[in-house]
Formats: C-alpha cells, sequence, structure tokens
C-alpha cells in the first residue's frame, strides 16, 4: 500500500465503475446507467469526507500495477476501515485478507482496535472479517458494525 496521489484519481474511478456491475443490471439505456455510477461514485466520496474529513486513501498495488483502494481513519479510539476495494480480477487472491492483517498487525503495536462496518448482503466480505476475528458490536437493518481487538497481554509499544 502507498499513499494515494493526485495521479491516482482516474484510477480510483474506473476502480468504482468496474465494481458496479449490479447497477448495469438496471433495464435502461448505457449512457443513464453510467450516468447513475458516476453519480453514485461522487456520493460515496463526499459522504466519506463529509463523516471522515482526516482519512487516509492508499492504493494497493501488485508489481507496481493498482489493483484496489483503501480508506482509513485514524483516530484516538480506533482505527477505521472505511473501504477497501479491489479490481474485480484482484478479488479472491487474498489482497484484502492480507490488507487487513497488515491493518491487525499494526493495530496491534498501536494498541487500537480496528473498526468496520459491512452490508448483511455482502457474505463474501463478512466471512472474511468473522474469520480474522472481528466481532459484531452493533447493528442496523442493513449493515453491521464489526471490532477487532488487539491482544496487548503479550505485546510491548516498542519492538
Amino acid at each position: 500500500m502507498r499513499p494515494a496521489r493526485e495521479g491516482d484519481n482516474y484510477f480510483i474511478e474506473s476502480l468504482y465503475k468496474a465494481n458496479r456491475d449490479d447497477l448495469r443490471l438496471i433495464d435502461a439505456e448505457d449512457d443513464f446507467i453510467e450516468s447513475l455510477i458516476d453519480m453514485q461514485h461522487k456520493a460515496q466520496t463526499q459522504g466519506y469526507g463529509d463523516t471522515f474529513p482526516n482519512a487516509m486513501y492508499f492504493i494497493v498495488e501488485k508489481h507496481n500495477e493498482r489493483v484496489g483502494r483503501v480508506v482509513l481513519d485514524f483516530s484516538p479510539n480506533e482505527i477505521r476501515i472505511i473501504d477497501i476495494a479491489l479490481l474485480p480480477a484482484a478479488q479472491g487472491h487474498g489482497f484484502a485478507s492480507g490488507i487487513i492483517k497488515a491493518l491487525q498487525l499494526s493495530a496491534t503495536k498501536s494498541r487500537t482496535p480496528l473498526a468496520l462496518s459491512v452490508y448483511k448482503t455482502n457474505m463474501p466480505a463478512r466471512q472474511l472479517y468473522a474469520a480474522l476475528g472481528f466481532k459484531l458490536v452493533d447493528s442496523n437493518a442493513n449493515i453491521d458494525f464489526l471490532a477487532w481487538q488487539p491482544d496487548i497481554s503479550n505485546t510491548t509499544i516498542f519492538s
């Protein structure tokens, strides 16, 4: 992972579009669907900015090729995983698991829990989070709020 740069904006937009096949199922003109996808991407970007104004954006690379994006918010009480998005061709190859495990290591060193939210209908993500030790802390009709607590019993602050 590396910090996102201005030159990554086109990739980030393309990444979002590549993951919205659900909207392409709508019975409508292609121009309308692409316009809808653009509006959804802008709404997501605005929503992240409004809710997490100090969020940090990272690009996931494999062999210097961009394959995804991670959005994180670091607060005194938690590290929030706002979004992990991978190109469809990069999904199912362990990238998300590797990213989360690296974040768990950082969270352990900083003695800070990881938090995230996931749609109840996103079964692959829910299974991954459960396998990595995330526990349900709250829920609403559509979304579960999960957290992972570092085991700080055997760690030191400076290792």
